[in-house]
């Protein structure tokens, strides 16, 4: 349940600093939430799948540890982030 290269290529582009950037944390923050996106949808046909559940709570944890660290350190991304990705309704 990985990303496909279009699609991480995509998020770099759209959140990254320049055309490599895949390491930052916005863009971090951006492809951890795609694939989220993508384990929730899978645990509506599948409500069974336990151990799946623990690696998505995995993942969120992670994105918050992430969005914390970007808080701190840049505000104004963490803003610009937050708002692009409809987090925080």
């Amino acid at each position: 349940m990985t990303l496909g290269t279009e699609v991480k290529q995509e998020i770099v582009e759209k959140f990254g600093s320049h055309g490599n950037d895949c390491g930052s944390a916005s863009v971090q923050v951006a492809q951890l939430t795609a694939r989220i996106q993508h384990l929730t949808e899978h645990f509506r046909s599948h409500p069974k799948d336990h151990h799946g559940r623990r690696g998505l709570l995995k993942m969120v944890g992670r994105r918050r540890r992430l969005l914390e660290y970007l808080r701190r350190t840049d505000f104004e991304q963490y803003r610009t982030v937050i708002r692009e990705l409809g987090l925080r309704r």
